[in-house]
């Protein structure tokens, strides 16, 4: 059942509407970025299918609110457990639809179980605590307390970068604190999500219909984000989308995690062969289609030249092509589209009077890892979100004109610096104007237990499972006399 896809099978995802299973005549096909081969289907859904699914979650709210924490805790580690037995199979559909790389692919699929079961572990510190009533004259003396509760619904959006792992950060928190979901995947990747989804509403410790999963893109979701039945709607994508989701939600928790354009800085006084080698990789990590991608590097002009060639010479050490072998560092874009953008903006850049030191121009159907150099901070590889393998290294004479560059951004997710002075990783710590700093390591690290979000237009909110389960609930106080 769960064996790896034959040579011409093609995965037919299903819609979920609670734990009912339902298909579609009209269908959407995906093919694999790398080959072009239709690898799956999914069923076209509409507004009413999301209404339905909506509705359908807010009749299973109130078994899920009740059903007792156990057992919630056993339906996660449940999950968790087949995820781990079936890593390969999931590994295998990332690469099918989404071309990420085999070896980051089964990496995913090992920490989406890793985040399931963090979660089941934080829900037994899912708690309030008692109030001193009589704190001030005015109180009195009672049992006076707050405890978490569920929020009842909640609407769950992800993106295809993470297409696996990204889910399990939402739904996870969101149906183990005792909540209904109704889930939205990224069109690109709904075979990961049916399957995934699948292993929730087969399970023996599921919640009836706490679980429904529709697909779409902009008329389903904005069904989930304005229908006044979830109380939080969780989304992982652009910031544009955000924006649209803000004006149109209403009065409810919005969590959002959106766009980044991550920065770092290398001190003269930082170890080169080292930060080179971990700058490569996050630029050109999963094609640079990452939020915590590393887009820009600030490098002291007194160690410039010599940090450019090392990077160069990390740069070239990666085997880009096949998604589907083992030694693949890097693949393809998520689609054509993707590939065009990114040559466009490399383009636009040389026109401005940037260079290429590697990369730049396609090769063998593959956008390329690409540095620039000489590049200007008005020039879009800089200052919006490139979300490619394109990473721009700029001179500056000193850390005080490095923080301002990285801080002059409207986002602000995650930066870092590469130092030896710990003055000065203090100093970035504090200045740097972000939801997340990384020291001596680039700012694509992420561990799933921490907490994860950013500031400015990088989003509302935090990941992470025991800052998600926050999200996903809401504080009743209580006082009894």
């Amino acid at each position: 059942m769960f064996g790896l896809f034959e040579k011409d099978e093609i995965g037919e995802a299903k819609i979920f509407f609670g734990s009912q299973e339902e298909d579609r005549e009209n269908k959407i096909e995906i093919k694999n970025p790398y080959s072009s081969k239709v690898v799956s289907r999914y069923p076209v859904c509409s507004a009413n299918d999301a209404k339905k699914a909506l509705e359908i979650a807010k009749e299973a709210s109130a078994a899920a609110a009740k059903t007792p924490l156990h057992q919630r805790i056993a339906w996660l580690e449940d999950v968790a457990k087949k995820v781990r037995e079936k890593a390969d199979y999931f590994a295998k559909l990332i690469v099918d639809e989404v071309g990420k790389p085999l070896m980051f692919a089964k990496i995913e699929a090992i920490r989406c179980a890793e985040t399931i079961e963090i979660t089941a572990k934080e829900l037994i510190n899912l708690h309030g605590e008692t109030i001193a009533s009589d704190a001030t004259p005015s109180g009195r003396k009672a049992l006076a307390y707050y405890k978490r509760v569920p929020v009842g619904v909640a609407s769950c959006i992800t993106p295809f970068n993470f297409p696996l792992n990204l889910i399990a950060h939402k739904i996870a928190p969101a149906l183990g604190a005792g909540n209904a979901v109704v889930l939205k995947p990224t069109p690109e990747a709904p075979m990961c999500a049916y399957e995934f989804a699948k292993l929730f509403i087969e399970s023996e410790y599921a919640v009836k219909d706490a679980l429904s999963v529709v697909y779409g893109d902009a008329e389903v979701g904005s069904e989930l984000v304005s229908n006044p039945i979830p109380r939080v709607v969780s989304f992982t994508g652009s910031a544009q989308v955000g924006r649209i989701i803000m004006k149109n939600a209403g009065i409810k928790k919005v969590a959002l995690e959106l766009g980044g354009n991550a920065a770092t800085y290398i001190d003269k006084s930082a170890d080169l062969e080292d930060a080179a080698k971990k700058c490569a990789f996050g630029s050109f990590y999963n094609s640079g289609q990452v939020c915590i991608s590393l887009q820009r590097i600030y490098v002291h002009e007194d160690i410039y030249d010599e940090f450019a060639q090392l990077m160069a010479q990390e740069t070239k050490k990666f085997k880009i092509g096949s998604p589907y072998e083992e030694e693949t560092f890097m693949g393809p874009l998520i689609n054509e589209d993707a590939k065009m953008r990114a040559q466009r903006w490399v383009a636009s850049a040389i026109d401005e009077g940037a260079k290429a030191l590697v990369g730049g121009k396609e090769v063998d159907g593959i956008f390329p890892p690409t540095i620039m150099t000489e590049v200007t901070d008005n020039m879009k590889i800089v200052c919006e979100e490139v979300f490619a393998p394109i990473v721009s290294l700029v001179r500056v004479g000193s850390y005080e004109e490095a923080i301002e560059k990285i801080n002059n951004s409207p986002y602000g997710l995650q930066y870092s610096i590469f130092t030896n002075s710990l003055k000065l990783a203090q100093a970035f710590i504090d200045d740097a104007q972000c939801g997340g700093v990384v020291v001596n390591d680039i700012p694509t690290v992420r561990f799933d237990i921490q907490p994860y979000g950013g500031a400015k237009q990088s989003g509302i909110g935090k990941e992470g499972p025991k800052f998600a389960l926050e999200e996903f609930t809401e504080i009743k106080s209580v006082v009894v006399f």
